[in-house]
């Protein structure tokens, strides 16, 4: 009698714990690789993907011939443009790697009293132009560069205040129109002009404030503060998401948690997959 099924039962620890690990990393990558695809129109790419595979084992099993030449047409197909239609979501993959967090979100930031005065500084300006509803948007860079981006905006070169940034959106000044950009503690430039999101599955409210702000947080790891002109709104994006309806309190929350903390590292996996 075969007792081969059984030397599984009875394999050594280390076996047991190693299959354990394999699983989990490969699982962990999976989870990653879905996180950055999440919202995106990716997303729904892959479930269109999904429902072709299905079609075709249904196909190859029925035996219908001239499907299964159609499919397999149909994959090589997908094989040439699929690089090609999921270029920012590899960029943004590679990135990760390149800044060693995408195993690991946590970030050990130095000088944390001068970010904490940043953030500090962005809320209250993001609190004072969201009561007098005058649209902003401010870009807070972390380690992805954004310098091609920054070509159309004016030097500055200084301090990170409330009363600068304040001045900065008021109507009908030189540089209200367009995007602050805080880089290394301090407001680099002003008036820069961002990359739109061209993401449909976007609410049709979002105008191009919003759009700019999810655009540039699809291609690097920047943060983006936006103040809606129009009802006055406080939003943060962050990885071309969008999280909308906050107060200066819970913005300087948030930005404590992705500048200080490292942001998802600090919520649960339970959470992260509930969500």
């Amino acid at each position: 009698m075969d007792f081969s099924f059984l030397s599984g039962v009875f394999a050594s620890p280390w076996d047991i714990i190693r299959s354990l690990m394999d699983i989990g990393i490969v699982a962990y990558v999976f989870y990653r690789l879905l996180g950055l695809i999440r919202g995106t129109r990716a997303e729904q790419l892959l479930k269109g993907l999904v429902l072709l595979l299905v079609f075709t084992v249904i196909a190859s099993y029925l035996k219908l011939d001239m499907v299964n030449w159609l499919v397999e047409k149909l994959w090589i197909l997908f094989a040439i443009t699929l690089p090609i239609v999921f270029q920012p979501e590899i960029r943004r993959f590679l990135e990760q790697l390149g800044r060693g967090s995408f195993f690991t979100s946590r970030r050990h930031l130095s000088l944390m009293e001068e970010y904490e005065n940043i953030i500090t500084e962005v809320s209250e300006a993001a609190r004072i132009l969201s009561r007098n509803r005058v649209g902003a948007l401010i870009v807070l860079t972390r380690e992805t560069g954004i310098a091609e981006y920054l070509e159309s905006g004016v030097k500055m070169d200084a301090l990170v205040s409330s009363g600068l940034l304040v001045n900065i959106f008021v109507p009908n000044t030189p540089l209200h129109d367009g995007a602050v950009v805080i880089s290394e503690g301090r407001v680099d430039r002003a008036a820069c002009f961002l990359p739109l999101s061209d993401n449909p599955a976007l609410d049709k409210e979002l105008g191009t404030r919003h759009r700019a702000a999810l655009g540039i947080t699809e291609v690097s790891d920047a943060l983006v503060v936006i103040v809606s002109e129009e009802t006055g709104t406080i939003s943060m994006s962050r990885e071309g998401q969008l999280q909308r309806y906050l107060d200066g309190d819970s913005l300087k929350e948030l930005l404590m948690q992705e500048l200080l903390t490292g942001g998802r590292s600090t919520e649960s996996l339970f959470r992260r997959w509930s969500q």
